[in-house]
């Protein structure tokens, strides 16, 4: 029976997902999934490195070998010893389980750091870039 019931922090605006709030640390337990929901639980106090890390395959032989490259939940601890136990509970419960906690924060199973990777409408094109010299004038 699905008893535990934790809703994800979505993230503040200004702050990031690799910092806690002040001097003391955070510590991320997520989920990770795909195209076919294959599922991956995981500990981290970088989150935004860690998801990138999975992206580029280089995060895990599991999550490289079934390409999961979507972060579907997450949530935030201040104490690592915190996470770590919920980590291994959730590594033990059944799949339906896993699901019923992704669907209650996170219904569409969107990919929660899609976000993360976009360019902001005022943010310059990097691949525009001015020339080095200013062309010489002709008279």
């Amino acid at each position: 029976m699905f008893t535990h019931h934790r809703r994800a922090i979505p993230p503040a605006p200004c702050l990031s997902l690799d910092q806690g709030m002040g001097s003391q640390k955070t510590y991320f337990v997520y989920i990770m999934s795909n195209r076919s929901k294959t599922l991956y639980t995981g500990v981290t106090e970088s989150l935004i490195r860690r998801v990138r890390e999975h992206r580029l395959g280089i995060g895990s032989v599991f999550t490289a070998k079934y390409k999961l490259d979507r972060l579907v939940y997450f949530e935030r601890f201040q104490d690592v010893h915190n996470a770590i136990e919920q980590e291994k509970q959730i590594k033990g419960w059944l799949r339906i389980n896993k699901i019923a906690l992704i669907v209650s924060v996170n219904p569409a199973w969107r990919d929660l750091s899609l976000e993360w990777y976009e360019r902001h409408q005022f943010q310059p094109e990097t691949s525009k870039s001015l020339p080095a010299t200013t062309p010489a004038l002709s008279s």
